[in-house]
Formats: structure tokens, sequence, C-alpha cells
């Protein structure tokens, strides 16, 4: 870290901050959180196992386990260096892009879901109902969400 660095202990709230609101709102467990906080504020941006579970203070089975559930989602990659045995991990500037389009193409598929739903209950029973008022949110949500745009800025535009 340089001078200009936040205070280390600053930026361990900060990653409990996303862990937590990873727990919360993706159902992620707390070290999986940590990982992705850490990935997001670390320098360099490429980090070792060994490195990261240092910095979050995690066990490296833990790690190991945790690393290989967000490189299957796509939020984390592994690589190597020429010469080297160990595997660096890094958050690549698409990730969030990508794991985002995901869910928003899981809501259309839940939205297709509640239709095939609608069709077995037929209308006007307390069922249809219900399946109705999902299929109006996932509808509206992914209908939204396809319309409008991600950021395509690049690196140069920031």
């Amino acid at each position: 870290m340089t001078k200009s660095d936040p205070e280390p202990e600053r930026v361990l709230q900060w990653v409990e901050r996303v862990a937590m609101f990873c727990t919360n709102e993706y159902g992620l467990p707390p070290i999986a959180g940590r990982i992705l906080g850490w990935l997001m504020i670390c320098d360099p941006a490429e980090q070792s196992a060994e490195a990261i579970a240092s910095a979050i203070r995690a066990s490296r089975a833990s790690l190991t386990t945790n690393m290989r559930m967000l490189t299957d989602a796509g939020f984390v990659r592994r690589h190597t260096k020429p010469g080297e045995r160990t595997n660096f991990f890094r958050i690549d500037d698409d990730a969030w892009d990508t794991v985002v389009r995901r869910r928003v193409a899981s809501l259309a598929t839940f939205r297709d879901v509640t239709a095939a739903g609608m069709e077995l209950a037929g209308t006007g029973s307390p069922r249809a109902r219900r399946l109705q008022a999902a299929h109006d949110v996932y509808d509206w949500m992914a209908e939204r969400l396809t319309r409008e745009p991600m950021s395509t800025r690049k690196d140069s535009d920031r």
C-alpha cells in the first residue's frame, strides 16, 4: 500500500460490508463476500490464494471452497503467470456485467415458468391469482432489465 492508500482496518471494514451485502442479498457465504470485496479493492488486482486468505483472515480451506464457487459463477477468474506455480485470482472488469446478465436471463426463465403454471391452474382461482402476481412481477423486471442497456464505458472513459 502507498501513503495514499486507505487504512487497512477501514479497508477490512468495507470488505465486511460487501460480505454482509452479498450474504443478505444473494445468500452467499460471508467468506465469498469477503473474497469479492477484497478482490474489488485490493492492489494489485491479481492476488494469490495465500495473499487473499491472509488479507481477509480466512482459512485456506474455506477460501478454496468459496473461490471455486465464485469462479464457477463467473465472478472471479483464476490464471497463472509464466514460470510460476501459484494461481492468481482477479475480478475481470466485465464480471459484473456477465453475472447481472445471467440474473436477468433467470428472471425471464422464471417468468416462463409462471406462465406455464397459469396455463395449468386455469383462470379465476386463488392459485391462478398467486401465479399471475408472480408472473406480473417477473415480467415487469425482465422487460425493464432487457430494455435498459448496461453501461458500456471503457477504461478510457473512466
